[in-house]
């Protein structure tokens, strides 16, 4: 079984592209830093629920939407 942040940064990777974002777009709607947003997708950081909400709300979904069976 695959990491839960691995998984995570998985599914923020398959958001992220399906609205057509660069990381470095998608890190501007997250007003969070190219670099950190990197790291999440490659399941590298652990993140505080602050930014999981800033990611679910640049993705247009929900934290729970975000995070459904992880």
């Amino acid at each position: 079984m695959m990491d839960v942040l691995f998984r995570f940064g998985q599914r923020v990777r398959e958001r992220r592209t399906a609205l057509g974002l660069s990381q470095e777009a998608f890190a501007d709607r997250c007003k969070l830093d190219r670099t950190y947003i990197s790291g999440i997708e490659r399941g590298k950081r652990n993140l505080a629920l602050r930014n999981i909400d800033a990611i679910a709300k640049a993705l247009g979904t929900t934290i729970s939407e975000l995070t459904k069976g992880l």
